[in-house]
């Protein structure tokens, strides 16, 4: 299956799981399959949330920010993947000048 992501409108997710400002996004989704086109604008992040159910993998495609995954700040920048395993928790953080893009799949277990 191929995944058109030009061909999708972008979302404004105000304060997604209790970040600060809004997650921008394109997704497709499959059940409870999600692969997103992210984008998080100077300043806005997305809120700490624990994966219950499911994991998660997220590629950086451009700009830098921060994670903190289960309790540690790491710096994140471009060629970089975090991935969040069920029962764990993380936030991504953009605390750069310039839009944070990535890829994301959320995959339930």
């Amino acid at each position: 299956m191929i995944i058109s992501f030009s061909e999708m409108e972008e979302k404004a997710l105000p304060a997604f799981k209790g970040g600060e400002k809004q997650y921008n996004v394109k997704m497709f989704t499959e059940g409870n399959h999600k692969i997103m086109q992210g984008r998080l604008v100077p300043g806005a992040s997305i809120g700490l949330h624990t994966h219950e159910t499911d994991c998660e993998v997220i590629f950086i495609t451009s700009g830098t920010g921060k994670v903190v995954d289960d309790g540690k700040e790491q710096k994140v920048s471009v060629g970089m993947a975090l991935f969040c395993p069920k029962d764990h928790a993380h936030t991504l953080i953009n605390d750069s000048e310039a839009d944070l893009c990535f890829y994301a799949a959320v995959i339930e277990q």
